[in-house]
């Protein structure tokens, strides 16, 4: 999956994708705050639910018909199993500075998206790709250690503190690099994520009716207007996210998506009103230097002018 020999047919395409990465980085906080009102799966419920609303107003309702059939139940089932893995995992969060790490063990996903397109053979790259992914796993270790010194013990009582939720952000940062790759080969230029959105609310929905939980506090205006943004900010992010992928250069895409978590831990602190250690500023300083390495690894690969 090198550059086609026309870079200004790709271009478009691959800077709308980077628009979704960017809309991308001002939901962990939104999440996790309005899963603090809502609930960690009504709250989800609701912003999938309008984000599918506010999708299907940007690129229209898709035909079942004329999806692929392959698409429409793995991209969908790789869709929906990734946003409830996350939404749930930040929900389940025990304090709001285990989301910004929660929220780096996610990050994974554009690194792994260039290890699945470089075993697919989508994408040629140089040796130095292996270093750079070992780099950015680095650095996600290092975020989840703490300011204490590192020890396998320290690492692993972390993981115990909430195994939960550190699983389903792994498992979520696997997801959506598979479905990255996947939509790239079987997608066809379809585009059905209002209908994946929508999938995943339903879920969500069925999961609440069936929980315990309270009813939800629909008299909270501040509350709901966090849905509100973060519905249209979700909204807008996943279409163009899958018409990047499939118009665009998804290895670009992956590795500039590699300089978001940044900007999602600059934001998140901010919403949320905490600081991040000095070891969490390393590990991300780590996973952006990976990004610039795996960069490099492909740019190696790629046709001459």
């Amino acid at each position: 999956m090198a550059f086609s020999s026309n870079k200004h047919r790709s271009l478009f395409p691959t800077l709308v994708g980077m628009m979704a990465t960017l809309l991308w980085s001002a939901t962990i906080g939104l999440f996790r705050s309005i899963a603090e009102i809502f609930g960690p799966v009504g709250g989800p419920a609701m912003v999938f639910t309008l984000g599918s609303l506010c999708a299907a107003c940007l690129v229209g309702w898709p035909g079942l018909r004329s999806l692929p059939r392959s698409y429409l139940w793995g991209g969908g089932l790789l869709f929906v199993s990734y946003e409830i893995a996350l939404a749930l995992s930040i929900g389940l969060a025990h304090n709001r500075l285990q989301v910004l790490e929660l929220g780096m063990i996610n990050y994974l996903w554009p690194g792994l998206t260039v290890m699945f397109a470089v075993i697919t053979r989508q994408q040629r790259s140089s040796w130095s790709i292996w270093p750079a992914m070992a780099l950015c796993f680095l650095g996600i270790v290092w975020v989840m250690k703490g300011d204490s010194p590192w020890s396998a013990e320290l690492l692993w009582h972390n993981l115990q503190d909430n195994p939960l939720a550190y699983g389903l952000a792994f498992c979520a940062a696997f997801l959506w690099a598979i479905y990255s790759v996947f939509t790239r080969r079987y997608g066809q230029g379809h585009n059905p994520v209002p209908l994946f959105l929508l999938a995943t609310a339903l879920l969500l929905w069925c999961q609440y009716g069936f929980s315990s939980a309270p009813a939800l506090p629909l008299n909270n205006l501040n509350g709901l207007l966090q849905v509100g943004v973060a519905g249209v900010l979700m909204g807008a992010a996943y279409p163009c996210w899958n018409h990047g992928i499939q118009h665009g250069n998804l290895t670009v895409l992956a590795i500039m998506s590699y300089f978001t978590p940044v900007l999602s831990v600059l934001l998140a602190s901010l919403w949320l009103e905490i600081t991040p250690g000095t070891s969490f500023i390393q590990g991300v300083i780590m996973v952006t230097v990976g990004s610039l390495l795996s960069w490099w690894s492909i740019r190696q690969q790629l046709p001459k002018r």
